[in-house]
């Protein structure tokens, strides 16, 4: 069987890197977008309710929505550029409000490839949205972020016995509402539309992309109910 987890990659490129050298699409070269103006003159002016509607804090609409929320999706980029959108889960309210501006996300164990915090070093600019299951509506919110590991904040947030080693501070710039449009077109939360097994298994993904040495029925023993059971190590 493979470890718990793979081994941090200490000589890898930054997480989004592509390839260098790579040709125009097999469609075609593309006409590209290259002004404000021209972006404006395609798509039009947006409504100033779009702009005011942000607020550089939280309100009680926002916390209380924290408090719901059992997923969120922190975006990152490293000084080069490069980005990294990873996603956050844990009991509802996971995320801490400390206050009307600032938020704290536990870590949780992982790959341990460190994409998100290594950007966060280099550049602290984070964006996270956050998202109740059933709801087509999200949070939006953009800020700095800090790593930390001050016992007082980590003592909060433990869960089944799992202390995080550290956790994100985000001092929050902006704050609003996105409407629900993207998720009511994908029929996200309709279960009609699911169709788990359309794309190849955990089991057999792993295989052909990372654990390429260990037998599938290993894999799909590990990626199986008892995975579930080793999510706070």
């Amino acid at each position: 069987m493979p470890p718990s987890e793979p081994a941090p990659d200490t000589g890898r490129p930054s997480a989004g890197r592509v390839a260098e050298g790579a040709g125009p699409s097999a469609f075609g070269d593309h006409t590209e977008i290259t002004t404000r103006e021209e972006l404006l003159s395609l798509i039009g002016d947006p409504s100033p309710v779009v702009f005011s509607k942000a607020s550089p804090v939280l309100r009680e609409f926002e916390r209380e929505w924290i408090r719901h929320t059992p997923l969120c999706f922190v975006a990152t980029a490293a000084a080069d550029g490069t980005c990294d959108v990873s996603p956050k889960g844990d009991p509802p309210g996971f995320v801490h409000v400390l206050d009307d501006s600032t938020l704290a996300v536990p870590d949780r164990p992982g790959n341990r490839r460190l994409d998100s915090w290594l950007n966060v070093l280099q550049n602290p600019h984070v964006g996270m949205v956050f998202v109740i299951p059933g709801r087509g509506d999200t949070l939006r919110v953009n800020g700095r972020a800090r790593l930390v590991r001050s016992p007082w904040l980590l003592d909060r947030m433990v869960v089944k016995g799992n202390r995080p080693a550290l956790a994100l501070v985000v001092d929050v710039q902006e704050a609003y509402f996105h409407c629900a449009k993207s998720f009511m077109r994908g029929a996200v939360w309709d279960p009609d539309s699911w169709a788990p097994d359309a794309a190849p298994s955990r089991a057999r993904i792993a295989k052909a992309t990372e654990w390429t040495d260990v037998p599938l029925q290993a894999l799909e023993e590990r990626y199986g109910p008892g995975y579930a059971r080793r999510l706070y190590p």
